[in-house]
C-alpha cells in the first residue's frame, strides 16, 4: 500500500492533522468552560452586592 510520495508519510500526515484537531476541540472546550465559570461568578458577585 505505498505510494510515489511514501506511504509512511502519509499515515504521519494523517496523524499530525487528527492530534492538531484534537488540540483544537480540546482548547476551544476549555475556553468555554472558563468563560462559562467567569460569566456565571460575575453573575453571582453582582447578585450579593
Amino acid at each position: 500500500m505505498t505510494n510515489c510520495m511514501g506511504g509512511t508519510m502519509g499515515t504521519g500526515m494523517m496523524i499530525g492533522m487528527g492530534l492538531i484537531g484534537l488540540l483544537v476541540v480540546a482548547v476551544l472546550i476549555m475556553a468555554v468552560a472558563a468563560l462559562w465559570k467567569y460569566l456565571r461568578s460575575n453573575k453571582t458577585r453582582d447578585e450579593r452586592e
